[in-house]
């Protein structure tokens, strides 16, 4: 017999949403896109031909709405591997868990997750303005070592070498690489700059930048850039891919993060005007979910 999920483990609204989302099952849609940015889910909603439903939350946007006659959620995370932890939790718990019996449904539905965001590019070949997807996340971070689940889908070997080659500190948590969906990628990617993702737990000692706070691995990006394995190379950094990845493969999920370059840390240049390019890559993405 399934346990039954305690109340300050599945936490529920008096109306029975889930908590931090503040949804109910039935306002999900199985096809989801993730941004950042709570501002960045209107521009993306005011291309549906019909919103269904929103709701915010925090830092938490939802619209569920219609695009090309596909039902689709656009909802935003905010910053960091700590928020992608709640929302995948929470998004798995609309599809997965019986509210009412607060125990594991029999039958498992897999999400479609695509992030879309900014990053800083770790190469010097690719342009500010590109597009960048993530066929492998790396997390720095160290948030899936606190899940037990079934990580046959990392990529233990790459890891190794990659620990190895950027001298890892053993104060620091020790990382973990996960891939992309192959589907999602092949499907959403095609003539995208791709490689393996970085992903940080902050926005600056963790990327490397140093403003007043004194860097305890000053060479973490130069070896970033450096590393490659398999003739893969890390292509860009940024904060949230890698918890994406990792809790989407331990729950049965299926996960892709598109980014527009915004910013080369191995030339220094950045894109002050980027949201034209960042509103071409929406449209490509929900041309090509749809299609």
């Amino acid at each position: 017999m399934k346990s039954k999920m305690q109340a300050s483990e599945l936490i529920l609204t008096p109306e029975g949403a889930v908590y931090h989302l503040r949804l109910k099952p039935n306002q999900l849609a199985s096809k989801i896109i993730l941004v950042g940015d709570p501002g960045r889910v209107s521009m993306i909603a005011g291309h549906f031909s019909e919103i269904e439903f929103e709701v915010q939350n925090r830092e938490i946007n939802t619209v569920t709405g219609f695009y090309n006659n596909q039902r689709i959620t656009v909802m935003s995370t905010g910053m960091g591997t700590d928020n992608i932890d709640i929302v995948l939790n929470e998004l798995d718990a609309l599809v997965n868990i019986d509210f009412e019996a607060r125990c594991p449904k029999s039958q498992h539905t897999s999400l479609q997750l695509i992030r879309l965001g900014t990053s800083g590019a770790l190469q010097a070949s690719i342009e500010p303005g590109s597009f960048v997807a993530s066929a492998w996340g790396v997390g720095i971070d160290g948030l899936l070592h606190f899940y037990k689940g079934d990580k046959s889908s990392f990529d233990h070997a790459m890891n190794a070498a990659f620990m190895q080659h950027m001298q890892w500190p053993d104060a620091w948590a020790h990382t973990y690489s996960v891939p992309a969906n192959p589907g999602l990628l092949d499907k959403l990617a095609g003539g995208f700059v791709n490689g393996i993702t970085a992903t940080a737990p902050g926005f600056y000692g963790p990327q490397g930048r140093q403003l007043r706070g004194e860097l305890f691995h000053p060479a973490l990006n130069d070896l970033l850039m450096s590393f490659e394995y398999q003739g893969r190379r890390v292509v860009n950094f940024e904060m949230e891919t890698s918890a994406l990845y990792g809790l989407a493969a331990l729950l049965g999920h299926q996960a892709l993060t598109l980014c527009v370059a915004i910013a080369n840390r191995a030339t220094g240049q950045f894109l002050n005007n980027y949201h034209s390019r960042m509103e071409q890559l929406v449209v490509h993405t929900l041309n090509a979910l749809t299609s």
